[in-house]
């Protein structure tokens, strides 16, 4: 018999796993600041939870998915949190992106009161999500993660056990680290080849065909040419995600270089067009010094520039 599930968070990551997780079977009622974000959930035949304290005290398994840290505490700790009304025997999944330090105290909170608390942040963006083909690093309780391995293996293709609590949120940050430095890279790359006059589409594929080829490479490449810059992640999140990879570096007694410069770029991006902007408005910031909008087929002059 499948687990009664609380999906606490149903926004961009949260609701295409949600989704799948009704599509699979599962008995699943839904928490969210904003009802209108369920509403689809709804349809497919989620039920509504009015009370988070009431709906965590009716589940098996309590899933999350929220923004940072900030927010895991929030809904985690406290008189009305989900630690304080979840079940001796239950199991809470974080699917979030979030601290170590936060994740190891989740867990001893977890473990004082009989809950079971697994840390399982995914990734490959909102469209993997919704084919139910995110990575997932599973951080905890070896055996708790085996009884589970069904959930993630609805919501994921690629699935992780990586150890101790925190260790699912070192392996997230440390490729977040390499998608954000890729990601202000590849608009230099871009800009090199347009402005030596080759069309960006040949540009592109030969990045593809090359060393220089990553995931960003493969995916975030249309959004720059789109002019939209994938509106899916913030540059709010990038900020936080950055400035929580630089403080595991320092943890461990040292800096990270690239990282550190990945971070001033992306708060100057969120400086100039503001908390909600894309993620890739990192690489506009490259086209307005320069003078030039990264669209096929050699690029387009900003206004007032020849």
């Amino acid at each position: 018999m499948k687990p009664r599930l609380l999906f606490v968070g149903v926004g961009n990551m949260g609701n295409p796993m949600a989704a799948n997780l009704i599509k699979a079977g599962y008995a699943l009622t839904v928490f969210d600041l904003v009802r209108d974000k369920a509403l689809n959930l709804l349809d497919l035949g989620a039920h509504w939870a009015s009370s988070l304290p009431e709906a965590v005290a009716q589940a098996d398994v309590i899933m999350a998915s929220l923004p940072g840290p900030e927010q895991v505490r929030q809904v985690m700790l406290g008189d009305q949190g989900v630690l304080a009304h979840a079940r001796p025997g239950c199991t809470v999944i974080d699917t979030s992106t979030s601290a170590v330090d936060l994740v190891r105290e989740l867990v001893a909170v977890g473990k004082a009161r009989g809950v079971d608390f697994l840390e399982a942040p995914v990734t490959n963006a909102v469209d993997f999500a919704a084919l139910g083909r995110l990575s997932i690093f599973v951080g905890g309780d070896p055996a708790c993660f085996e009884r589970h391995r069904p959930i993630f293996e609805v919501i994921g293709e690629k699935i992780f056990h990586v150890g101790e609590p925190g260790n699912g949120a070192t392996i997230k940050l440390l490729t977040n680290l390499l998608w954000f430095v890729s990601a202000a890279a590849i608009g230099e790359g871009l800009m090199l080849g347009a402005k030596a006059g080759i069309p960006l589409p040949t540009v592109w594929e030969a990045i593809k065909s090359s060393a220089g080829n990553s995931w960003v490479a493969e995916h975030d490449v249309p959004s720059i040419f789109a002019g939209h810059y994938d509106p899916s992640f913030s540059l709010a999140l990038c900020c936080k995600d950055l400035r929580l990879v630089n403080e595991i570096a320092h943890a461990q007694g040292y800096s990270l270089k690239m990282g550190e410069m990945a971070q001033s770029l992306f708060q100057e991006a969120l400086q100039t067009y503001g908390a909600d902007a894309a993620e890739l408005h990192v690489v506009k910031l490259l086209e307005e010094r320069v003078g030039l909008l990264l669209r096929p087929p050699h690029g387009q002059a900003l206004e007032g520039q020849a």
